[in-house]
């Protein structure tokens, strides 16, 4: 253990439970469900409400072999593809074997999928995949149809549930096993202020970091919470460098901030094709499935043509979908379009890369352990394996679906008995940051390690995020300090600092371009050299250290029984 914790009140409650689930997306509710079914005592915690996360923004869907003719063999290949030599094949197997079914099992849930004249399940084509495998809903709301349907079965169960809760930090017993989290309620529901749920078994389904850069489409809530309190309480973290950037993402204006419309693969999948300002189509040639080539190489080609023509953003052309078609398969796309005033029915679609999604994460094995006894994690905070260095489109809610089930299996066989925690009395708590500083951090991350990074951005981002993290730690130990009050602004902000100087840390280390990774002075992929793993671990001192494997096998995780 590290002995590093936030700067927070003791808890002032307390309740008991065989797990504690945090998150409510599809990884975290599908691992509640799996749970209770089971027989075990089952807790979900959530930073806002049950349907607030990441889940509900995806758009395009969720993939699996389930169309004639196609097998999970092809679907292995294309993750293969997509992931640049660095997936671990077990995982990628393990998730498009287990896969079909999990989806069949979510549809008993009560999803409900879009489906042909016929009555099968509707199926279309994204980035990388050589198939229409792609089950949507809603048109382009698949991710609000999951939510809906977990959410409801999460309620007609009675599951306890605690809302607008921000997980804070693990518990361990005295052996160093996990005893539970606390956690800060904000103020609602029957729980109020810093308390503590006391459980054997955490699984961390919190989502991703995409806050830690100025434009992203992931919600307010994702600021790598559950990434920094697993690396807090001694965890590994795997592949944190490959952040993915959605080529797509409807441009605001250069100023924009915070969570920006994602215009989704599926408007490619369909036919859109993009173009420059002239109108003049540029993926034609770069790649043989032009548009539908893993997002990284679709993401470099735009920002190469944004370079060249010296432009902010490049277009997406779907006018001719016409009207019809755009209101049906894309309502929810058609009208953020419309809000901030452009038509896609009669205009190109302005669009640029924006943060989009983590395919590093907590290290854990494929029954979702990680390496500190006790603790799971699920869904996009977690590193199984199966993305390696670029996600292939729509294997996200998969993942999150299979691992989630995996992780139910594994606690409901081992049951582990509920011990006491004991409050880490090792070290002194991390100094926290004054929340103004959020802003700071995101435009340093953007600068520096956004989709271009070079040994100098990197450098200069790394020394900028140190200057912050010094800066509050001799605030913390003036004689008349003025550090941050505790507080969720606080704690959020902390967690994007640990988290962002953890991603540079490692970006450094690459020093090559593959997957999601393009350094402008390393433009080459080197196998020879760099098609391994680098792990990382934070330091009772508070700082990062980088490990690179040996081979480019997926390390195990071996955690203590």
């Amino acid at each position: 253990m590290t002995g590093i914790r936030l700067t927070a009140p003791a808890p002032g409650w307390a309740i008991d439970a065989d797990v504690v689930v945090v998150g409510s997306g599809v990884a975290g509710l599908t691992t509640a469900l799996r749970c209770a079914a089971a027989g075990l005592d089952t807790v979900v915690v959530t930073k806002a409400r049950l349907d607030d996360g990441s889940t509900r923004w995806a758009q395009g869907g969720i993939a699996a072999a389930l169309g004639e003719g196609d097998t999970p063999e092809q679907h292995l290949d294309d993750t293969l593809v997509a992931g640049a030599g660095l997936c671990d094949e077990e995982a990628v197997r393990t998730l498009v074997t287990e896969g079909p079914d999990a989806v069949r099992r979510l549809i008993t849930t009560g999803a409900h999928f879009d489906t042909t004249d016929s009555g099968d399940i509707a199926l279309t084509r994204e980035g990388g995949h050589h198939r229409r495998r792609i089950a949507h809903a809603g048109g382009d709301a698949t991710g609000a149809e999951i939510s809906r349907a977990l959410v409801e079965a999460v309620r007609e169960a009675a599951l306890h549930t605690i809302e607008n809760a921000l997980v804070l930090d693990l518990l361990t017993d005295a052996e160093g096993r996990t005893a539970g989290v606390s956690l800060h309620v904000m103020g609602e529901g029957q729980h109020d202020g810093v308390g503590a749920v006391r459980a054997p078994s955490v699984v961390l389904a919190t989502g991703g970091m995409g806050q830690v850069f100025s434009a992203t489409t992931n919600p307010s809530v994702s600021t790598g919470d559950g990434v920094a309190l697993a690396l807090r309480a001694g965890a590994e973290v795997s592949d944190l460098e490959f952040v993915q950037f959605h080529p797509t993402v409807l441009f605001l204006g250069a100023d924009s901030e915070g969570q920006q419309p994602l215009v989704s693969e599926a408007v490619r999948g369909e036919g859109a094709h993009l173009v420059d300002a002239t109108g003049t189509r540029f993926m034609a040639g770069q790649h043989e499935l032009a548009e539908l080539a893993p997002r990284d190489i679709v993401a470099k080609a735009i920002t190469r043509q944004m370079h060249e023509h010296g432009t902010e953003h490049m277009y997406l052309d779907a006018r001719h979908f016409g009207a019809r078609m755009w209101e049906q398969r894309f309502p929810t796309i058609l009208a953020a379009c419309r809000a901030h005033g452009i038509d896609p029915v009669t205009e190109p679609i302005p669009v640029a890369p924006a943060a989009h999604y983590a395919s590093g994460g907590i290290r854990t094995d494929l029954r979702g352990r990680t390496t500190v006894p006790g603790l799971y994690a699920c869904g996009e905070v977690a590193c199984t394996g199966v993305h390696g260095a670029n996600r292939l489109a729509s294997n996200s809610l998969l993942e999150g679906l299979v691992f989630a089930e995996r992780i139910a299996a594994d606690i409901a066989e081992t049951r582990p008995p509920r011990t006491e925690p004991a409050r880490s009395t090792d070290g002194e708590p991390v100094a926290l940051l004054a929340p103004e500083t959020r802003t700071a951090i995101q435009r340093t991350m953007t600068r520096g390690a956004g989709v271009l990074r070079s040994a100098g951005s990197l450098a200069a981002a790394a020394e900028e995020l140190e200057a912050l993290h010094r800066t509050a730690a001799a605030d913390a130990d003036a004689a008349d300090p003025k550090d941050a009050v505790p507080g969720v602004d606080s704690w959020e902000v902390t967690n994007l600092l640990l988290v962002s100087r953890v991603l540079v840390a490692a970006a450094r280390e690459r020093e090559e371009t593959r997957g999601c990774h393009w350094r402008e002075d390393r433009p080459d992929r080197d196998d020879a050299h760099w098609r391994r793993h680098l792990v990382v671990r934070i330091a009772a001192d508070r700082t990062p250290v980088v490990h690179r494997t040996e081979t480019a096998a997926f390390p195990p995780v071996r955690p203590a029984d």
